[in-house]
């Protein structure tokens, strides 16, 4: 399905160092930022209380979340668990303070709203060497998963592919991640999970204009390798959009309409669709044709067999 067919292919590879040049840049801002801001954990990873509320009326969260920063705990995360009624409460882990006294001065604060009665269902704690436990398993699922696309694609294609699309697809989780650096927005599990979906999401992109790549090179000969680049990106820009064009909807519509408990999922899945696109099609690209990819490598050479001297 297309919604339109470019006859005339863009040269996008005449401007190959530039757009490099762009990405480079923009790594090692988020890397800078990374390095000297760090990331703002969430409760799962840094530990803390975890308290379950519940109310006869719906709550609005605003309150809650302003009431709770007027006592000390502007960190706090007050969302909606289950129904509209029941109130989930994570505060972060501070030294000296108890589960149970943390849990009593809440549930003051609460009471003090002169709202609906609340109920505290249940109470737990998240201790630090969980949150670290949590950390490590993040990395290793994010190890795991780069490592699998480095096999799977040079398998599929060839070692160059492998490796101009896994430092492009790197370059979208380090960017993500540089963005929740500079602005110290929540680092979470949900978030994890967002950029683990992203490093996925671009890698597809890859892989589609990796495969036509080839198929171009199999069929169209005389053409130059930058020419081969530029007819697979231009013949499949209609398919981007459509792809990127439709789940960004989705996301935007999270985003908007989510709430907290969604928004900064939706977040790093917004950053990482729209360097994905840059990324997948304007650095994977220029690597490959500067690690030398070429026709031969895809084209089998028929050998042709020697008849015995009699």
């Amino acid at each position: 399905m297309e919604f339109f067919r470019i006859k005339k292919d863009i040269p996008f590879m005449r401007h190959a160092l530039v757009f490099n040049v762009i990405s480079l840049i923009t790594f090692l801002l988020a890397v800078f930022f990374l390095l000297t801001k760090g990331l703002h954990f969430s409760v799962e990873f840094t530990g803390g209380t975890l308290m379950e509320v519940s109310y006869v009326e719906a709550p609005q969260l605003e309150k809650l979340r302003d009431a709770l920063s007027h006592e000390g705990y502007p960190d706090a995360q007050v969302q909606n668990f289950g129904s509209a009624r029941d109130v989930l409460i994570r505060l972060p882990n501070r030294e000296g303070d108890e589960t149970a006294k943390v849990s009593e001065k809440v549930m003051g604060t609460l009471k003090a709203l002169g709202t609906a009665e609340p109920q505290l269902r249940r109470v737990e704690f998240v201790g630090p060497q969980v949150g670290k436990e949590l950390a490590s398993d993040g990395s290793m699922a994010l190890l795991l998963v780069i490592a699998g696309i480095v096999v799977y694609l040079a398998l599929r294609f060839e070692w160059r592919f492998a490796v101009s699309a896994i430092i492009a697809n790197l370059h979208d989780v380090v960017i993500i991640l540089g963005f929740f650096a500079l602005f110290q927005w929540e680092f979470s599990l949900p978030v994890l999970a967002a950029t683990l979906a992203v490093l996925g999401y671009s890698v597809n992109e890859s892989v589609v204009v990796f495969d036509r790549v080839r198929e171009t090179f199999r069929k169209k000969r005389g053409l130059s390798t930058p020419e081969v680049l530029d007819h697979a990106i231009t013949s499949t820009i209609s398919r981007t959009i459509i792809t990127h064009g439709s789940t960004q909807m989705m996301v935007l519509s999270m985003l908007v309409f989510g709430g907290e408990t969604l928004y900064y999922f939706a977040l790093a899945l917004t950053i990482g669709i729209c360097f994905g696109i840059y990324s997948s099609v304007l650095v994977a690209s220029p690597l490959v044709m500067w690690l030398g990819v070429s026709r031969e490598q895809f084209i089998q050479v028929k050998k042709e067999k020697q008849e015995a001297v009699v």
